[in-house]
């Protein structure tokens, strides 16, 4: 290996390395800046050298993995072209200078749901942003309910936080033209936000896997999904790609007293109410003063209907 000879230029917002007569070049833009800065730290030239091709970065970025790697400006996961919304997260990852384990998992997930189709309606739906992924590769997404915390649809569904509601994948609607149909539905902040008429808005985590399908109503700021957990009260939105504090720390449930029993039912009675349950119906609803409790709930009406 030939001896490196190396020269620093300017270092801050923008770095310059001369090694071996070779100008190389990044701004604070560039999304392999922060390893950039780190190589120069180290000493380590031939990584910085690597780093001045985008390409040859984005492989490096995710140097522990090897499933990625980068072709004639194609990024591959496991053989499989990555979109371009992903591209553009893997590339904000690396300008932040965050850990690359929360895409890989992200990915994994994504892959290991069963329809191609809902990946891909997916993707439209992620093109919004502030969709932002958690440490463990799932994503963020809104949901409005009222303010006993049922769903709007019906007031059967309790989305206390830390709740999981997850129902069988094949009652969900898997058609992106049905605008309203069964599954449980979440969505961008904006379209959460408008949801319904007062009530709160809170952030739910949903598993790439359990997506079934992006309606095509509402410019695609909708989805809906066999599974998600309730994880927090939401007060503004996350303008990050990527989250990893979000659980609301107080149990809030947990002190709301008569008020919330009384609201609650009140809730339940409204959604008898609005949505008539035929006999024979799968649905089974609470006692009447009984608070939502922390556990995965399967249920839907004798239509079928779930949200």
């Amino acid at each position: 290996m030939s001896k490196i000879q190396a020269s620093i230029l300017n270092e801050g917002e923008n770095l310059t390395v001369v090694i071996n007569g070779k100008p190389l070049m990044w701004d604070k833009s560039n999304p392999a800046f922060p390893e950039a800065c780190k190589a120069l730290k180290e000493d380590d030239w031939e990584k910085l050298e690597s780093l001045a091709d985008l390409e040859k970065a984005v492989e490096n970025f995710f140097y522990e993995d090897g499933n990625i790697k980068v072709a004639d400006g194609v990024v591959y996961y496991k053989d499989e072209s990555v979109h371009n919304h992903t591209v553009d997260i893997i590339l904000n990852f690396m300008r932040k200078g965050l850990k690359y384990q929360p895409l890989v998992k992200f990915l994994d997930k994504l892959m290991q749901n069963p329809s191609r189709r809902a990946v891909n309606e997916l993707y439209s739906f992620l093109e919004h942003k502030q969709m932002p992924i958690t440490p463990n590769g799932n994503f963020l997404a809104y949901k409005g309910v009222r303010d006993d915390y049922t769903d709007w649809y019906s007031g059967k569904f309790a989305n206390n936080v830390g709740t999981v509601l997850e129902m069988p994948r094949n009652g969900v609607c898997d058609d992106a033209n049905h605008g309203c149909s069964s599954g449980f539905h979440a969505g961008t902040y904006e379209y959460a936000q408008n949801y319904g008429s007062g009530g709160h808005l809170l952030m739910v985590e949903i598993n790439p896997a359990d997506v079934v399908s992006v309606p095509n109503d509402c410019e695609c700021q909708k989805l809906r999904t066999c599974k998600y957990e309730v994880k927090a009260h939401c007060e503004h939105k996350i303008a990050e790609d990527y989250c990893d504090d979000y659980s609301d720390d107080d149990d809030d449930f947990d002190n709301l007293g008569d008020d919330y029993d009384e609201g609650y039912a009140a809730g339940l009675a409204d959604g008898r109410r609005e949505k008539k349950i035929s006999e024979g119906g799968s649905v089974s609803l609470p006692p009447k003063t009984a608070k939502p409790k922390r556990k995965s709930q399967q249920a839907r009406d004798s239509k079928g209907k779930f949200c």
